[in-house]
C-alpha cells in the first residue's frame, strides 16, 4: 500500500496545490473533496484512519489530544503530519510531503504525530 495523505479542514490548501506541483502522482485529498467540511477534529483523524490516509494538518493543539483517544479505543492510525508553524515556506513542506510519499513506508507512520518539515 503506498502512502496516502488527507489535508484537514484547517491545512492551508496551497500545501496542498504545492504537493501536487512537485508531485502529480501523490493521493492527497482536501477536507472538500473528501467531504469533512464541518466535521469536528476527531471525526475528521478517524475518517481518515478508516481511509488509510496519513492526515496532514497545522492543529498541533488538540491533534494529540484525538490521537491518543483513537489509539486508547483500539484504532489504529496511519499518522498525524503537524505543519507548524503555520506560516512555513510551502516548498519546503511540499518538500517533506513528497520526500515521506517517495519514501514508501506507511508502516513508519502508524500511530506516530511527527512535525513537518522536519
Amino acid at each position: 500500500m503506498s502512502i496516502r495523505f488527507q489535508a484537514d479542514n484547517d491545512l492551508n490548501s496551497l500545501i496542498v496545490r504545492a504537493t501536487l506541483r512537485f508531485e502529480p502522482a501523490i493521493d492527497f485529498r482536501t477536507a472538500h473533496s473528501a467531504g469533512l467540511d464541518g466535521l469536528p477534529d476527531g471525526a475528521v483523524l478517524e475518517r481518515a484512519a478508516q481511509e488509510g490516509r496519513i492526515l496532514v494538518t497545522h492543529d498541533k493543539r488538540t491533534m494529540p489530544g484525538h490521537m491518543a483517544s483513537l489509539v486508547r479505543r483500539g484504532l489504529t492510525s496511519p499518522g498525524v503530519l503537524v505543519v507548524i508553524p503555520q506560516y512555513v515556506a510551502l516548498a519546503r513542506v511540499a518538500e517533506t510531503l513528497v520526500l515521506i510519499w517517495a519514501d514508501n513506508r506507511p508502516g513508519d507512520w502508524i500511530n506516530v504525530i511527527a512535525k513537518v518539515p522536519f
